[in-house]
């Protein structure tokens, strides 16, 4: 460790007060560096003249970084807003400038700690099933024509696609990775919520010479993670709860709906489109989570069944540019369909005939 005795020298002379923290992790820190191993550090500047303090060097053919990460960053790790929550937890302090700045970082430590605590499964859940949607962009590239028997970018795709969808499971589980890429293998395993193939799929994509058969191996990965995560979802639904969830909605979207009306009065196509489709997504959205407690998932559309399920028309299926008589007509029956579903729930709807009802409604609020 002569190199960071060396780096704690060169701060303390050269930035003695643009410096909260510096600490250096990865295989040294962990106990499991080898000969070629390289040795990285961090530091958190406390100032912006701090951020000069950056080196990369090599010394005695051996790789180091003295790189800087801003309180911010350092903040969004800790919150498992970037995967690199490990270089916070299980760093090793080399110097750190005051107590106050000791005690801010320790606060860091306290909050990854906390991601086991039960209270946070739905929202590490929900951030599981974002990044599964990161993933949908790899499984596109990979399918377009030009590429599906292009073996490198095929390869390319998948790694973006894998290491997306294992950090997804790292957050399903309220855990993380303290091991880089191919050494946290077993921690993998250890995984509670996992595909039952995930170890053969993953070695699938590492090790096939086929394209067509690691594009496929992919796909049943994102699949099976898919039906894993919404599962677990599912699992934190609560009782339907329309008066409070469901408060002012009406008075809002009975504006889009009369958009959507007015569009067809005008022979407005584009507009009737736009409005109609997302008039009813928003309403579907809403509906489920009246009911659920949870917002939908983009994996999937059971927000659309629900909505039919009320007896909703379907505007979507009416959306004709010839006539667009029959959508008006539909949008009109949604609207008093919609009105009677939620009063029929004890949901609350500021409707007045006069002005006078609205201001006497004003004097008593």
């Amino acid at each position: 460790m002569d190199v960071a005795d060396a780096l704690i020298d060169y701060m303390k002379t050269k930035y003695p007060d643009e410096i909260a923290v510096a600490a250096y992790y990865g295989s040294y820190a962990q106990g499991s560096a080898t000969a070629r191993s390289d040795l990285d550090f961090f530091f958190i500047p406390a100032t912006s003249e701090g951020y000069r303090a950056s080196l990369q060097f090599i010394v005695n053919d051996i790789s180091f970084d003295f790189w800087p990460i801003s309180w911010e960053r350092a903040e969004r790790m800790a919150a498992f807003e970037e995967q690199q929550t490990a270089i916070i937890s299980d760093c090793k302090l080399l110097y750190v400038r005051s107590d106050e700045d000791y005690e801010r970082f320790m606060k860091l430590r306290e909050r990854v700690s906390d991601i086991r605590n039960p209270k946070h499964g739905k929202h590490f859940t929900e951030r599981a099933e974002t990044l599964i949607s990161d993933a949908a962009v790899h499984v596109y590239e990979m399918s377009k024509p030009d590429r599906m028997d292009d073996l490198a970018c095929i390869r390319l795709e998948a790694h973006g696609v894998m290491t997306t969808i294992l950090q997804s499971l790292a957050l399903l589980n309220q855990t993380y990775y303290t091991k880089g890429w191919g050494k946290n293998e077993e921690q993998i395993s250890a995984l509670p919520l996992k595909p039952k193939r995930l170890e053969l799929l993953t070695r699938t994509i590492m090790v096939e010479q086929s394209a067509a058969a690691i594009r496929q191996a992919c796909m049943e990965l994102m699949s099976e993670t898919i039906a894993i995560v919404l599962k677990q979802k599912a699992s934190y639904a609560e009782a339907p709860s329309y008066p409070d969830r469901m408060k002012g909605f009406y008075e809002e979207v009975k504006g889009v709906l009369d958009k959507v009306k007015t569009a067809c009065e005008m022979n407005d196509y584009p507009s009737a489109y736009y409005w109609a489709i997302g008039v009813q997504d928003e309403i579907a959205r809403f509906l489920f989570f009246a009911e659920k407690g949870l917002w939908p998932s983009r994996l999937n559309r059971q927000e659309q069944e629900l909505y039919l399920s009320h007896g909703f028309p379907n505007l979507t299926a009416l959306l004709d540019a010839r006539d667009l008589e029959p959508l008006f007509a539909a949008v009109e029956e949604l609207d008093r369909k919609l009105e009677g579903h939620l009063l029929q729930r004890e949901v609350t709807i500021n409707r007045f005939a006069t002005l006078e009802q609205f201001q006497a409604f004003l004097k008593e609020a």
